[in-house]
């Protein structure tokens, strides 16, 4: 065992670079702990039945989030209803039907890139001149939704485009072998291939969505009540944690807890799709 080890780091840039990677994965695991431990110690203690299903009062000092929970549920629909097959489809087109030394085509994409860097304040004044002002919907949820959804898009058309872009060429010529169309290869072959790939982008972009703040201030509002209509304003988690913590004295120990609440969400939102991605590949292995 021990002439296999020392014959792995026989190399000094092995054991360099073996040295480096363990430091960098240590130094992450203690900045998570860093960040994640006070929400935890400050947010679990809140994380009750009664926090989760009450109303907000007094400012949000007293009750719980439910009003909250159920607008930030409301804008992720929206913003997922209306981001993920327009990306799709804007991905398919770029990979698939649009060559890709084309000067079109490197233009779009380093367009994308650029919007991806935009800060998500920018996104907010955009949104609230063209959703709420101009289209007149005001500060509501479909507001925050569509604002939202054109700050993942770049994220998701990127990462969809590279996902098929980086699928062997193969799968196209034995698909157009056996006689099926183009149409068909992709909706059979290319998209389930690369669905690990296109799954990863979802859950990036709906993180980000998920723990956005400034670009909701602006179109979103921060009502606090439970919403009618797509049309009435809505408070997100994250927007909550910004309201407690900045504009409410005293409010710090509820926005651990809602903080708390929004790490779960997160968590039990990545570990499901990491589940399903998983037995979804299993089941497409056997068939």
């Amino acid at each position: 065992m021990l002439s296999v080890r020392r014959q792995a780091f026989s190399s000094p840039g092995e054991l360099a670079l073996t040295v480096g990677l363990w430091s960098a994965a240590v130094l992450l695991v203690m900045v998570s702990l860093l960040l994640l431990g006070p929400i935890v110690i400050h947010g679990l203690p809140h994380f009750t039945l009664g926090f989760l299903t009450g109303l907000p009062q007094n400012a949000g000092l007293e009750g719980g989030i439910y009003p909250i929970l159920l607008g930030t549920v409301a804008i992720l629909a929206v913003t997922l209803v209306t981001s993920v097959p327009l990306s799709l489809c804007v991905a398919v087109f770029l990979s698939e039907f649009a060559r890709p030394d084309q000067g079109l085509t490197r233009t779009v994409l380093a367009s994308l890139d650029v919007m991806a860097a935009v800060p998500s304040i920018v996104y907010g004044l955009f949104g609230n001149v063209l959703f709420c002002q101009i289209l007149g919907f005001g500060y509501s949820i479909l507001s925050g939704g569509l604002t939202l959804a054109c700050m993942v898009l770049p994220l998701l058309i990127r990462a969809s485009t590279d996902a098929l872009l980086n699928l062997p060429r193969h799968l196209r010529e034995g698909g157009l072998a056996l006689g099926l169309s183009k149409v068909s290869v992709i909706w059979f072959i290319l998209l389930p291939t690369a669905a690990p790939s296109l799954i990863a982008a979802f859950v990036l972009a709906t993180a980000r969505a998920l723990s956005e703040t400034a670009a909701l201030l602006f179109t979103a509002g921060y009502v606090d009540r439970v919403p009618a209509s797509p049309l009435d304003s809505a408070r997100t988690i994250s927007v909550h944690i910004y309201e407690l913590s900045m504009n409410v004295p005293g409010g710090e120990p509820r926005a651990y807890g809602a903080a708390f609440v929004l790490i779960v969400v997160l968590l039990l939102f990545s570990g499901v799709t990491r589940v399903l991605t998983q037995r979804w590949m299993t089941a497409a292995r056997v068939y």
